[in-house]
């Protein structure tokens, strides 16, 4: 599905040494700084590879969205700015925007989701801009921000495509060229990994260092949940996705613009797209490297980086990756280290089948050998056998396969869940739960925008017509809420419950037949 953008394009989109030339004549160090590009000895090591990290988190509002909000605002008229600007923005560009505008002694108004960080919503505030949330992603809130324009009269600074904003960015790329050399980078051959949203960041670097060095290698990193340009180059059009994942905020975007679209489809090499539990990871080992932690999309870049690395041959490659956020909501950090290991496939989430009887789990241990028991959910039940969920902590990934194999040869059934998203979200935790006479249950996940009072608001369009029989909810302190439930609906009420669910307005997937609930709680 395509869609329009929502305003005209104000010109034509630079390539080649007019890029080039924007990227030099821009003005972003009136206020941002020239950030370090860092060794990441711990990842090499790992690797095998020479990794470095570009610290644009090192930025006066903690990301590299700076330099294209500045570049593009130091050219407004007079007139524009005395009539003042507006933006939309998931958090980071709209800190850009409202530290620009104090720098420069323009008003500035911002439109950011109601899903965006609180620390984000307040350092705009903080800078005298008015912030207006509206929606559940950037697209909902570009197009309320349009319609404020045109009723105040303010110029409009994208996030991503205009070209100051673009040429803005590029400057990453300017830096880069020298400091990688510094590094001693044979040929200037090495390979940077950016993070994706809109493709202001990837479209401004890649356009000035392939241009100047076509022997360096671009390489997009998208969240699979909104690998919106990725997709695009595939279909050979700007295409709109209906949803987007909100875990990494700072890169849901719906549709990418013209320009950067344009631009990507020129010079970026390679796409790549990770899972949330990658970013996770990629979070800790940015952590374990520099003691800083990224936000998710801070992080995005390094996650692709690390599964590039894996498919890679010869060692010893130098790989840059953009580290461009650090704003990031300390209540989410509790998703992040639930997630990290098992994103860095250093932990397997298992069923195993065990004898109901005393010494039983003694004599499970002792097969495991040495391996940490990560986690162990139990409950008794009059039967022959017992389920438990466990966790293992696994020496290299590659063991997960080999754990399996061995704890069935030892007569011990198991079924791995470590891909399996409703076990490790929900049924980890409700474990035993079993209900006989909950007769006709059918079970659901919902996902719906977290944010004050949503809980409740689930759980009044969700009526109360048909009798919940199992509810799990959990706040992770992320950008988006999940309830697992269980109704008791007869076979003969299921068209009218399958209804009333279409009208709750909420994503959900129905989960009768997961393997991880049939196990533990059905």
């Amino acid at each position: 599905m395509t869609a329009p953008h929502p305003q005209p394009l104000s010109s034509s989109t630079p390539f080649g040494m007019d890029l080039v030339r924007d990227v030099l004549n821009s003005r972003v160090y009136d206020v941002a700084v020239r950030t370090p590009l860092q060794p990441a000895p711990r990842l090499s090591g790992r690797l095998g590879q020479q990794v470095y990290f570009k610290r644009e988190d090192q930025q006066p509002v903690f990301s590299f969205k700076l330099r294209g909000a500045y570049n593009r605002m130091a050219q407004l008229s007079a007139a524009e700015r005395a009539a003042g600007v507006i933006c939309a923005s998931a958090g980071n560009h709209a800190q850009g925007v409202a530290y620009s505008a104090q720098q420069l002694g323009v008003q500035a108004v911002i439109v950011m989701p109601a899903t965006t960080p609180e620390i984000k919503v307040r350092a705009c505030r903080d800078r005298g801009a008015e912030v207006i949330l509206h929606g559940d992603s950037f697209s909902d809130a570009a197009a309320h921000a349009f319609e404020v324009q045109a009723q105040r009269d303010l110029t409009f600074i994208h996030p991503f495509d205009d070209p100051a904003v673009i040429a803005g960015q590029g400057t990453i790329g300017l830096e880069l060229l020298s400091q990688v050399q510094a590094e001693g980078s044979s040929g200037g051959a090495y390979t940077v990994f950016a993070p994706v949203g809109g493709g202001g960041l990837i479209a401004g670097v890649a356009g000035f260092l392939k241009t100047l060095n076509p022997a360096v290698r671009i390489v997009g990193v998208e969240p699979e949940d909104s690998a919106a340009m990725g997709l695009s180059i595939q279909a050979g059009e700007r295409v709109w996705l209906d949803q987007v994942g909100l875990f990494v905020d700072g890169v849901a975007v719906k549709q990418v613009g013209e320009h950067t679209f344009a631009l990507c489809q020129e010079y970026v090499d390679e796409w790549i797209t990770v899972s949330t539990d990658e970013v996770c990871a990629a979070i800790k080992d940015v952590f374990d490297d520099t003691r800083s932690i990224m936000e998710p999309a801070g992080a995005l870049a390094v996650a692709g980086l690390k599964r590039y690395a894996r498919q890679l041959e010869e060692e010893g490659q130098t790989l840059v990756a953009l580290t461009c956020g650090a704003n990031m909501n300390f209540d989410r950090l509790r998703h992040v280290a639930e997630r990290a290991e098992v994103g860095e496939q250093k932990e397997a989430v298992l069923a195993v089948t065990i004898p109901e009887q005393p010494g039983a789990f003694v004599r499970f241990c002792q097969q495991l050998g040495p391996l940490a028991i990560t986690e162990f959910n139990y409950r008794y039940a009059p039967r022959r056998n017992a389920r438990i969920f466990v966790g293992v902590q696994l020496p290299r990934p590659a063991d997960r396969t080999a754990i399996v194999q061995q704890l069935e040869q030892a007569g011990y059934p198991v079924l791995d869940l470590t891909g399996d998203e409703v076990a490790k979200v929900h049924v980890r935790h409700m474990v035993g739960g079993r209900a006989p006479e909950a007769a006709y249950e059918r079970l659901y996940s919902f996902d719906f925008p977290e944010r004050p009072g949503a809980l409740l608001d689930f759980l009044l369009r969700l009526g109360g017509r048909w009798n919940i029989s199992l509810f799990h909810y959990r706040n992770h302190g992320s950008d988006y809420g999940r309830v697992l439930a269980g109704f008791r609906v007869p076979d003969a009420e299921l068209p009218a419950f399958q209804a009333s669910l279409a009208e709750v307005g909420y994503d959900f997937t129905e989960q009768s037949s997961n393997p991880a609930y049939r196990t533990f709680l059905q």
